[in-house]
């Protein structure tokens, strides 16, 4: 079954905050995952998603969060793409996502009012 948001960000802390606004606030069902691997893992549930927030920078040895953003759009994803970062503009992998006309780029923390915007607005 396909969620309407998907989160990935290696933060467990950040997965749980995203997952229980998605819930509580905008009543969407959000899949979250830690990393590329789980991600493409759960391909179908994934690609159903109107939305993906991907955080950046997953860590220094693994695909980032622009690597995960080439997979969903080669594997037919359409919907809306956010990023999250922690880093300054200045970080490389910021600097390119903030180059994609397609994406939106948000600095974290992300305060809940802005999670509920992402995710649409009023609850549903």
């Amino acid at each position: 079954m396909a969620a309407d948001v998907v989160f990935l960000d290696d933060d467990e802390d950040l997965r749980d905050l995203f997952r229980e606004a998605m819930s509580l606030f905008v009543h969407r069902s959000c899949l979250c995952v830690a990393s590329f691997a789980e991600l493409a893992q759960s391909r179908d549930a994934v690609l159903g998603a109107k939305l993906a927030v991907l955080d950046i920078n997953l860590g220094p040895d693994g695909p980032s969060g622009i690597d995960a953003y080439r997979w969903l759009r080669t594997q037919g994803f359409d919907g809306r793409v956010a990023f999250l970062t922690g880093h300054a503009s200045t970080h490389p992998l910021v600097a390119e996502a903030k180059r994609m006309n397609d994406v939106e780029v948000l600095e974290k923390p992300l305060p809940i009012a802005t999670i509920i915007a992402l995710a649409g607005g009023a609850p549903t």
